[in-house]
């Protein structure tokens, strides 16, 4: 039986070799990739929402090469630290699937036995999410109608995505588990320098949010070096920076064939009440 609920009636689904179906007959075709698609027409705001296949394929290019494997280890360690022997795990806006697939492998060494989705609205980047790793199930889904049980996930991951805290808390299990990741103060600064004029640092603080208790906020650091302008501008097209840069940022930056920049992020740790 599948973690996922159908998004038309809320029942279960049952995972065959090629479809999911619900009891009330509603199917769902599982892709060759092995995602299923659960984004009805009614939730889409465009033809082909969320990132598309060259933003999909930077991202699966750059992270593939452990840029920010910094972050996927301190992930692991927050993850296994609260996790049971088989915990339920959630992943929103989960991308090309780095650090769902990393912690659903480290959960795995560690004699637990994760049930784990993700979901993300983009169907280009899920393909390659659902090839990284057949033990997670992928489903094409928006992050405000999250198709799973009221009170049926342990921990519920959120990397730099829509922050969905109405559907968060309503999957979550009381004293379930919310790590909700973002950019800390100067993340990318030494490539903000090359884009722009006049950068400005991201904005840090702390947000209470109703209906959750803070744990910890747990810091990530270091530096890394991108030694090709094929790295440096997977990098940038996998940030918001792509979008809104002047094209003379946009041309110096692809002029460099090495780019060393700080790299920082903070892990925000609630507990459902």
């Amino acid at each position: 039986m599948s973690l996922f609920r159908c998004p038309v009636c809320g029942g279960p689904l049952d995972r065959g070799e090629h479809a999911c179906r619900c009891p009330a007959g509603h199917s769902y075709d599982i892709a060759k990739e092995g995602y299923i698609y659960l984004l009805p027409p009614n939730q889409k705001h465009s033809a082909a929402p969320g990132d598309d296949k060259g933003m999909a394929q930077a991202r699966r290019a750059f992270l593939s090469k452990g840029y920010y494997a910094p972050l996927l280890e301190a992930l692991c360690r927050e993850v296994l630290a609260r996790s049971g022997n088989g915990p339920a795990i959630l992943d929103t806006g989960c991308g090309e699937g780095y650090y769902t697939a990393g912690i659903y492998q480290a959960l795995q060494s560690a004699g637990k036995a994760p049930r784990m989705v993700g979901t993300d609205i983009s169907k280009a980047i899920l393909r390659l999410a659902a090839k990284r790793e057949r033990g997670v199930e992928f489903a094409v889904a928006s992050s405000y109608h999250l198709p799973l049980a009221d009170g049926s996930v342990d921990t519920l991951l959120n990397c730099f995505s829509p922050l969905a805290l109405e559907e968060f808390r309503r999957v979550l299990k009381p004293a379930g588990t919310f790590l909700y990741v973002v950019p800390a103060a100067d993340h990318l600064w030494e490539l903000k320098q090359v884009l722009y004029d006049r950068p400005y640092p991201n904005e840090e603080k702390e947000t209470p949010y109703e209906g959750f208790a803070y744990e910890a906020i747990v810091p990530v650091e270091d530096t890394i070096t991108l030694e090709s302008q094929a790295d440096i501008h997977a990098l940038f097209q996998m940030t918001p920076y792509y979008w809104k840069t002047p094209r003379a940022g946009a041309e110096r930056l692809a002029s460099l064939e090495t780019l060393t920049a700080r790299i920082a992020f903070r892990i925000h740790i609630f507990r459902k009440l």
